[in-house]
């Protein structure tokens, strides 16, 4: 063979090699037939570092999530690329992760937290991008068009939590912040607690991100009375501040329960304040989901294990890991059903409004996101599972207080 061949032989040679090395790393399943699919790129954002809620357990859950499904081939062949975003709380920073989101092309958010859905709604819904799967704090997740809860929100535990306290409480005093997504929660209270015919709570505003609440806390006690009387606290992370202070106050021979939902106290509250010994032992808490032992999460705890096991932000009994690990479940049944090399934005909207039916394995109803499946509830008209769960701390663990999901639809709807 001349050198001149044997120079033409071995430059195919290394070109094909090169071109099977690239389509190995464009996602192609070994022994799939067809060319490469492109690559899904996707954004989570979540507080972290303010002096408020923060949920970074959000972002590193989706990035292991991320990391899993890669390892299998993608979702349907897809790799999927997940950017994260510090949302920090504010209008602005949400506005930023969601203008970032539109100018890398995303093709939807996922998993995500802010309260501040008008600053993050308008640039989405002007790029056509799907939010699938928010956390479910801010109003405008239950409102926009391009919005697909896999929860009810904060309006769903708060008016589930009332619902709950109706059957131990005769009294009850609501803390909450002081904040305009804070000021319907007494609503929402008073419709679940009418339920078991109670009177209203008593409604107590509160500084969001104050150092401590020891005059809220002494107000509380003294309206939830001396009989049966409840304490709950809806303040997000600043909870565990209150029920400090509240702990603090002099003694008293009231017997007062305190009680709050998922997001404002979880198991890991519960470990980090003393376990079977927390001042939480026999406090009452609404979720949206199964408790944390149940079975049903073990294929999340699975993921973490073998991709996050030393990620000290994750925690699986965290709502926020949850909510994204559901979120993320959904958007890749909806990529499967989508079925085509190139995904995009309006790809996934289409088949979302078109009826995709998402199994989330028994951790939520199953979610479809037709107009005739939706709750249709003032400021709440998206929401399609008004499921939650009652729970109860018992041996320093959140487990369940009654078997099965709680519908509070009707409840909710009727909410002033």
């Amino acid at each position: 063979m001349t050198g001149r061949r044997l120079t033409s032989l071995l430059a195919y040679l290394t070109t094909a090699a090169a071109g099977a090395s690239l389509l190995t790393g464009c996602g192609v399943i070994p022994g799939a037939t067809g060319g490469s699919r492109e690559p899904v790129t996707v954004m989570t954002w979540a507080p972290d570092g303010t002096r408020a809620t923060n949920m970074p357990g959000m972002p590193a859950m989706a990035q292991a999530y991320a990391r899993w499904v890669n390892a299998k081939g993608g979702i349907d062949g897809h790799q999927l690329r997940v950017l994260t975003c510090n949302e920090e709380n504010s209008p602005s920073g949400a506005s930023a992760c969601a203008r970032r989101a539109v100018r890398e092309n995303v093709t939807a958010v996922v998993g995500s937290y802010s309260q501040h859905g008008r600053a993050f709604m308008a640039p989405l819904e002007a790029a056509g991008i799907p939010y699938i799967g928010g956390y479910g704090i801010s109003e405008d997740e239950f409102t926009s068009h391009l919005s697909y809860p896999v929860n009810g929100g904060q309006a769903s535990l708060v008016a589930g939590h009332g619902m709950q306290l109706a059957e131990s409480c005769r009294r009850v005093s609501l803390v909450r912040p002081d904040t305009v997504a804070g000021d319907r929660l007494p609503e929402l209270l008073n419709s679940g607690l009418q339920r078991g015919q109670h009177r209203t709570a008593t409604d107590i505003p509160a500084v969001e991100d104050a150092g401590e609440y020891s005059e809220q806390a002494g107000q509380a006690r003294e309206r939830a009375g001396r009989d049966k009387g409840c304490v709950a606290a809806v303040l997000g992370e600043r909870t565990q501040t209150f029920f400090d202070s509240f702990r603090r106050l002099p003694e008293s021979d009231a017997e007062v329960r305190i009680s709050s939902v998922l997001g404002s106290v979880g198991q890991p509250l519960v470990d980090r304040s003393g376990g079977s010994r927390s001042p939480f032992e026999g406090a009452l808490v609404t979720g949206w989901y199964p408790d944390a032992g149940d079975p049903r999460w073990n294929p999340m705890r699975k993921v973490i294990q073998q991709q996050a096991f030393e990620d000290t932000r994750i925690d699986p009994a965290d709502a926020g890991v949850q909510t994204t690990w559901i979120a993320y479940t959904v958007f890749a049944q909806v990529v499967k059903a989508v079925g085509t090399d190139e995904i995009n934005a309006r790809h996934v909207a289409r088949a979302l409004d078109g009826g995709v039916k998402v199994d989330t394995g028994g951790l939520t109803p199953p979610l479809r996101w037709r107009y005739e499946d939706m709750l249709g509830a003032t400021g709440l008209a998206r929401v399609v599972n008004p499921e939650v769960t009652f729970q109860v701390v018992r041996q320093g663990r959140l487990v369940a207080q009654r078997p099965g999901f709680v519908n509070v639809g009707e409840t909710v709807r009727t909410a002033p």
